[in-house]
């Protein structure tokens, strides 16, 4: 039976649980949740961040691309008693008791992702019959199916609540997500849901993730704050080569992942870098710039051209993610934007310095009162609950799809 009758007019609670493309853990939120579309009301109420043991994360990357049926089998509902734990986790630092929660929200772990694939397909694992039957509640999951059956990318599925929460009355954003992969949503001013654009833009935190790690023989899982990128110098004809990849040029609506920016790209990555006889610092310093430098260039192509010329000057860019946390790779794409900005947008928008005043501003989620960590697990709690109202969630003028379809298979508790 549908737990919300319906109902928009009163907020209930909902869990959302995400795992994202860096798989370092789960995030969970407990959010109140009200209305519906632009008319959506939600208050997150309890953050919890479970992080995943490295020898389970080793073992979960490396099945993306090389897992046996059998490890995949086994690892989707070893993930679903992870991501039950995490639910009560959470629920119990809200202080609230089971019973009270409507529906839990889950986007799995994605291992594979072939929105290009003949026939296009996708597989989150996570396995949400455990999580309804460990925690009692009902879970919405498995998201991104019904967009790709509907002849979208099945990606990004965040816009529709970049959407709902983040509209401006009269100045447009680009939300920015910099997790594993880096993915933009943009925002016309009083947008309607069809005005959204959103697209990934190449590698967030993937490439100097998997860099890092194999630097420091496993020491380290991250360029903790970019310092080891801060002592390096970039170079230039390793980040030409990486500004080549064809994906950057692909028109939206697009999607990449793990079988674009992972371990074959790595490897190719590391080889041209000792080729070069760069510095370990001067490789992350390199990594960090292609995700700072593929995110401008992602605006200077496809998301400036769609921004009225005299909107630009009032454009508002927030971002979210763990990159969003790496102060070195903030510093880069801000210093490359505001170089964008001095010197024209694009090759018709141009905004002077005079009108900048100093360095191109950036935004974070915390900034409007959401820590980053809590954004995308709350969109799934979203989905969840625009799911059991029986409205669609996805956005085909951002996926491709032939039509906006309710999203997610829904388990009952």
């Amino acid at each position: 039976m549908n737990p919300l009758r319906d109902a928009t007019s009163r907020s209930r609670y909902f869990v959302g649980l995400m795992s994202g493309t860096s798989a370092d853990g789960i995030d969970a939120v407990v959010a109140s949740i009200g209305g519906t579309g632009r008319g959506l009301r939600t208050k997150v109420i309890a953050h919890h961040h479970q992080n995943f043991t490295a020898k389970f994360r080793e073992q979960l990357l490396d099945a993306c691309l090389h897992g046996t049926v059998a490890e995949i089998c086994e690892l989707n509902f070893l993930l679903g008693e992870q991501f039950a734990r995490s639910a009560l986790a959470v629920i119990r630092v809200a202080k609230l008791k089971r019973e009270q929660i409507t529906a839990i929200g889950s986007h799995g772990q994605t291992v594979h992702h072939l929105p290009n694939g003949k026939p296009p397909s996708t597989l989150q694992i996570g396995e949400p019959g455990v999580i309804a039957e460990r925690t009692g509640i009902t879970t919405v999951a498995d998201f991104r199916v019904r967009d790709m059956a509907a002849g979208g990318q099945g990606a990004p599925l965040v816009p529709y609540a970049d959407w709902a929460l983040f509209t401006h009355a009269s100045r447009p954003r680009i939300i920015q997500n910099i997790g594993g992969i880096a993915n933009l949503t943009l925002l016309p001013p009083r947008a309607r849901l069809a005005d959204v654009r959103a697209f990934d833009t190449g590698p967030g935190n993937m490439l100097m993730d998997a860099l890092v790690r194999v630097l420091s023989r496993g020491k380290q899982a991250y360029d903790r704050d970019g310092k080891w990128a801060n002592r390096g110098r970039v170079s230039e004809a390793l980040l030409a080569q990486c500004m080549a990849h064809p994906y950057l040029a692909r028109r939206p609506p697009k999607t990449t992942g793990r079988e674009e920016f992972g371990e074959m790209f790595l490897r190719e990555f590391l080889a041209q870098g000792r080729k070069l006889k760069l510095a370990d610092a001067d490789l992350v310093a390199t990594a960090t710039a292609f995700t700072s430098e593929s995110i401008a260039d992602a605006y200077q192509r496809f998301a400036f051209p769609k921004i009225h010329r005299p909107l630009l000057a009032r454009l508002e860019i927030i971002l979210g993610g763990g990159g969003a946390k790496n102060p070195t790779l903030v510093r880069m794409l801000r210093s490359r934007l505001t170089a964008l900005a001095a010197g024209g947008w694009s090759s018709s928008f141009s905004l002077s310095r005079s009108t900048l005043k100093g360095e191109f501003p950036l935004f974070t989620h915390e900034d409007f009162g959401m820590d980053s960590s809590a954004k995308e697990p709350l969109a799934f709690a979203i989905m969840a609950h625009e799911t059991l109202l029986g409205r669609p969630s996805n956005v085909p003028s951002v996926t491709g799809a032939r039509r906006a379809v309710v999203l997610g298979k829904i388990i009952p508790g």
